[in-house]
């Protein structure tokens, strides 16, 4: 499996290449954010598994890199940085990063969420395809709606555009409103890792989609236990195209 390490500190690239090595893990260096969109450009190569992204770079912001990353590619992006307030996570989960790693980290901890977000894309780097079953399906929960097949999400038909893991996250919840999900069970459904670390990464993206959709009451947590998706007024339902009008 290869992987992009874009670091400017070359004592720090070369420990953490000779790391990863031990574990198979071909690991391409490049020093600054330029470095990083010119090697992931389509060649003859093996595509990428994962980008793992310093946010401290000497020629341009690492969200700014972020961006640019997921404009010219689909391939999963894990963040490190120093920052560790939630507002950044939250950011950079918005720019299209699929996990945050905070200095200083655990080997382990970052070996883990590699594989991790390497788990959750097909071969080439693109989304899984959905599952059987769902393709022709929209949930409609009072003002929200999610589109299954198109993977887009409306609140009172207006569109919020969501990462990859915010969708994942909240189509779960969706399809069982009012059911409450253990952490570890979101946490296997939707990162495909049983590590117990990404439940930080959870509270990050609940945070965000809470944020994003304007209804902070939508997802409630079960202290001690998980999150449900709280049923609205209105009722919930599911569609599909197929169905003849009632």
């Amino acid at each position: 499996m290869r992987l992009l390490l874009v670091e400017d500190d070359d004592h720090v690239a070369a420990a953490l290449s000779a790391v990863l090595a031990k574990h198979g893990l071909a690991v391409v260096h490049a020093r600054n954010g330029e470095d990083a969109l010119k090697a992931l450009l389509p060649d003859d190569a093996e595509p990428f598994a994962v980008v793992l992204l310093d946010l401290g770079l000497p020629d341009q912001d690492g969200f700014e890199v972020c961006g640019r990353i997921r404009k010219l590619c689909a391939t999963p992006v894990i963040m490190v940085t120093a920052r560790s307030d939630v507002r950044s996570r939250i950011h950079g989960l918005n720019l299209g990063a699929d996990d945050y790693v905070v200095k200083p980290y655990d080997t382990g901890e970052l070996l883990a969420r590699i594989h991790a977000v390497s788990r959750r894309t097909a071969p080439g780097g693109g989304e899984q395809p959905p599952e059987e079953g769902t393709a022709e399906e929209a949930l409609c929960l009072g003002a929200v709606t999610v589109e299954l097949s198109t993977r887009q999400v409306s609140v009172d038909g207006a569109a919020v555009p969501l990462t990859r893991k915010e969708f994942d996250l909240l189509a779960l919840l969706a399809q069982r409103p009012g059911v409450v999900f253990r952490r570890e069970q979101i946490i296997s459904e939707v990162w495909r890792t049983s590590w117990e670390g990404t439940g930080r990464t959870l509270e990050v993206h609940i945070a965000s989609l809470r944020a994003k959709l304007r209804m902070p009451a939508l997802i409630e947590t079960v202290r001690g236990v998980g999150y449900r998706l709280v049923v609205p007024a209105a009722g919930p339902g599911v569609r599909t195209s197929a169905a003849p009008a009632s």
